[in-house]
């Protein structure tokens, strides 16, 4: 925990810099020059809604405090200067263009694709909506990110990116979105969603735009989340620190699963840690908690389903719960919220109320000399 404080730390010694002009400003498109069909957008799967743009980074302000946000969204482009912005209910853009609507403003927007690579894995993190991603970015590439004013909006963006896509959203102004095949494996249905006016494209002279490929995993975008679990282990430890480790399945679309070792220490220890992390920012989003001891290894699939198929007793140690969900999710029976389940896959105590003679019984294992002495012959078998 000491070194998860000393990492969040530093970050104050890496914030963003801003810099009079960079390459992105090598090119700069403005009214009837703007035509966002010169830009290669995606057509991705067989039923979806038009072409989209998966790797743009989206810039936003709250109009009241002035902290910024940069997200990952998908945008779908409807013609050469309309883009919808597919903001989900749990995320800050979406809170920022709420509060420009209840003031009757219009919103600046600004998106960024080809940006430094710490800057795109930056706009996926879980962060807390005080902490600013380009001060995460800059801890991650170990130096301070270079920022440069727009042409049209009040906002900044890397002044390395090679394109960006600027414009204001009019309150109430709603265009039908998708479907899209995303990355839970399955169509998000057509949902009315922000339209963005594009009043000025810039780029560099030689541009490329970056993309991805969502869909049922494993697709491209599995290592991103990978990233996020290992990036976060020390973070979320910090919040709950019962956990030893933890494993976000990428069969999940991570935020279906989540397999939890804790070093058990009182009884019932396991459902304390579960809405614990029923409570913890996007983490509240999970649908399924798996919790083990900490001798399970929980990136090992088929040993946690050992653990949780052969240590639970599902009358006593399934609990049900109801809460919020991903927006994505096609499962709840309504949408954004719906029920969960927690697993104890622990060792059970008999303050647990577990009285069968004998108590909890040993797993099966060779004897150290044994399996030490197969495994040095292993050559000779043949195996």
């Amino acid at each position: 925990m000491r070194e998860a404080f000393g990492k969040l730390g530093s970050m104050t010694h890496v914030p963003p810099k801003k810099v009079k002009d960079g390459p992105v400003h090598e090119v700069v498109l403005t009214g009837d020059d703007v035509d966002l069909d010169q830009l290669p957008a995606l057509f991705t799967w067989p039923k979806d809604g038009g072409s989209f743009f998966n790797l743009g980074l989206t810039h936003t302000k709250d109009p009241e405090s002035g902290v910024r946000n940069l997200g990952l969204y998908r945008l779908q482009r409807h013609d050469k200067r309309t883009i919808g912005m597919h903001w989900q209910i749990h995320k800050d853009s979406r809170n920022h263009y709420q509060v420009a609507a209840r003031r009757g403003e219009k919103l600046p927007v600004a998106i960024a694709f080809g940006c430094p690579p710490a800057v795109t894995y930056a706009s996926t993190a879980p962060l807390p909506g005080d902490i600013d991603e380009y001060l995460f970015a800059g801890f991650l590439a170990g130096k301070r990110i270079e920022m440069v004013d727009c042409k049209t909006v009040p906002l900044q963006v890397p002044a390395q990116a090679e394109v960006v896509i600027e414009g204001w959203l009019e309150p109430g102004e709603m265009l039908p979105e998708g479907p899209f095949g995303d990355h839970t494996g399955f169509y998000t249905p057509q949902e009315p969603f922000p339209a963005l006016k594009i009043d000025c494209v810039t780029m560099r002279k030689r541009p490329l735009l970056q993309s991805i490929v969502v869909g049922r995993p494993p697709t491209e975008d599995g290592p991103l989340g990978r990233a996020t679990e290992r990036f976060f282990l020390p973070l979320l430890k910090i919040i709950i620190p019962d956990i030893v480790d933890y494993h976000l399945p990428e069969a999940g679309g991570f935020h279906n699963c989540a397999i939890v070792s804790i070093d058990k220490k009182y009884p019932k220890h396991a459902q304390k840690v579960m809405h614990a992390i029923w409570g913890a920012h996007m983490m509240s989003l999970t649908k399924l908690i798996v919790v083990v001891d900490s001798d399970c290894d929980v990136h090992d699939l088929h040993e946690v389903a050992w653990r949780a198929l052969g240590n639970t007793d599902y009358a006593r140690d399934l609990s049900i719960v109801e809460g919020p969900v991903d927006h994505l999710d096609h499962a709840s029976y309504q949408q954004f919220w719906g029920g969960k389940a927690g697993i104890d896959a622990t060792k059970k105590w008999p303050e647990e109320g577990y009285t069968r003679d004998g108590g909890w019984p040993d797993m099966v294992e060779s004897d150290p000399e044994t399996a030490a002495k197969v495994d040095r012959r292993w050559k000779e078998y043949g195996l």
